[in-house]
C-alpha cells in the first residue's frame, strides 16, 4: 500500500475511533438521563465529522474525483452525508435528537465496514467526467441520509408501541415519531427523484440516452415508486402508525438492495463503481 493510501486509511480509522467514543457517551447520556454527556457527544461526533471530512477531501484531491468510484469511498461518503444530514436537521428539529442513539452507531459501523474493502484509488474515465455525475451522486446520498433518519423514527415507533423499555421515554411520543417519519420520507422521495433526473442527464451526455433500463436504474425506479406508494397511502388512505412504519422498513430494505447489492450481482455500468 502506497503512502497516500496509508494516510487516507489512518485518518478514516481516527474518525471511526472518535465516532465510537461519541456513540458510547451518547448512549450513556440518553439511557441514564445525563444531559451533559448527551450534549458532549454532539461536540465529539462533530469533531469526528470534521476529521472524516478531511479524509474524504484528501482522497478526492489524490484520486482526482469525488468519493463515488469504489465501495470503500462510496460507503465512507454515505456515512459522512448521513451524519451531516442528521446533525443539520437535529439543529432545526430538536425533537429528533434522541434518534442519535441509532444514527451515531449506524454511521461508525458504515465507515468501519468501508475500511474492510480495498481502498485502492481508481481514475474516473474522461468520458464520465461531468457535473451531472456529481449532482447525481450527491442527491442520492442526501436522500439516503434522510431515509436513514426516517428508518430510525419508524423503528422507534414500533419499539414504543410494542415494548415498555424505560429509556424509550426519552424518545418523542408516537405521534411525533409518526409525523416526522412521514416528512423525512417525503424529503428523501424528492431528492431521490432529483438524483434520478440528474443521472438521466448525465447518461444522455455520456451515452446518448436518458434511460437504458440498466439494472441499477430499474431498481432505483422501483425504490422511488415504493416511497411514492408509502406517501400516497399515508396522504390519501389514512395509513399511519405501526402499519406505515413496517411498510417503510420494507421500503428501506429495498433501497439498500437497489443501491448496494444489485451492483454486486448484476452486470451494468454502475457495477464498475463497486468492484
Amino acid at each position: 500500500m502506497n503512502n497516500p493510501l496509508i494516510i487516507d486509511t489512518a485518518i478514516h480509522w481516527l474518525a471511526v475511533i472518535i465516532y465510537v467514543l461519541a456513540s458510547v457517551i451518547n448512549i450513556y447520556g440518553l439511557i441514564f438521563r445525563k444531559e451533559k454527556a448527551e450534549t458532549a457527544s454532539y461536540y465529539i461526533v462533530a469533531t469526528g465529522l470534521i476529521v472524516h471530512g478531511i479524509a474524504l477531501v484528501y482522497r478526492w484531491a489524490i484520486a482526482g474525483h469525488g468519493p463515488y468510484m469504489v465501495r470503500y469511498e462510496v460507503l465512507s461518503s454515505n456515512a459522512w452525508i448521513a451524519l451531516a444530514t442528521f446533525l443539520a436537521f437535529s439543529r432545526f428539529f430538536p425533537k429528533i435528537r434522541p434518534v442519535s442513539i441509532f444514527t451515531f452507531p449506524a454511521v461508525f459501523l458504515l465507515i468501519a465496514l468501508s475500511l474492510f474493502f480495498n481502498p485502492e484509488m481508481k481514475k474516473l474515465p474522461p468520458s464520465l467526467q461531468s457535473i451531472w455525475l456529481v449532482l447525481h451522486v450527491t442527491f442520492y446520498k442526501i436522500a439516503l441520509g434522510t431515509i436513514l433518519i426516517a428508518l430510525a423514527l419508524s423503528v422507534f415507533y414500533i419499539l414504543k408501541n410494542r415494548t415498555k423499555i424505560k429509556w424509550l421515554e426519552r424518545i418523542p411520543d408516537k405521534d411525533t415519531l409518526d409525523i416526522y417519519a412521514y416528512r423525512f420520507v417525503g424529503f428523501g422521495f424528492t431528492f431521490w427523484a432529483i438524483g434520478m433526473l440528474a443521472g438521466s442527464i448525465w447518461a444522455y451526455q455520456s451515452w446518448g440516452r436518458f434511460w437504458g433500463w440498466d439494472p441499477i436504474e430499474t431498481w432505483s425506479l422501483v425504490t422511488w415508486v415504493l416511497f411514492g406508494i408509502y406517501l400516497h397511502l399515508r396522504r390519501f388512505f389514512g395509513w399511519k402508525g405501526e402499519k406505515s412504519a413496517y411498510f417503510f422498513v420494507l421500503c428501506f430494505i429495498v433501497s439498500v438492495v437497489s443501491i448496494f447489492f444489485v451492483p454486486l450481482v448484476e452486470s451494468s455500468i454502475h457495477t464498475e463503481y463497486f468492484r
